[in-house]
């Protein structure tokens, strides 16, 4: 899975940080240190963790992962980075 997207709020840029859901890489997670909840009333689940997202964003490039996008929609931040994989087709 060489994508992910992470978010925070705008007025939470000091944490916690969205980074990933319920189908994301459990290995990437567990490096990450997030924890997977489920919100009431919601049928899905997401990682979360309590760094800020530049902490985030610091610990995904030392493994590869690079920004490709960043934007805001309403008041989320929401960034989506990429980690190139070796195998060609």
């Amino acid at each position: 899975m060489p994508y992910i997207l992470i978010s925070t709020q705008i007025r939470l840029e000091t944490g916690p940080t969205m980074v990933g859901d319920e189908y994301s890489d459990p290995a990437v997670m567990s490096y990450l240190g997030a924890r997977k909840t489920t919100m009431l009333g919601n049928n899905f689940s997401e990682y979360h963790v309590d760094e800020p997202s530049r902490v985030v964003l610091d610990k995904l490039e030392k493994i590869g992962y690079r920004v490709v996008s960043m934007t805001g929609v309403g008041q989320t931040l929401v960034w989506c980075l990429h980690k190139e994989t070796s195998d060609s087709l």
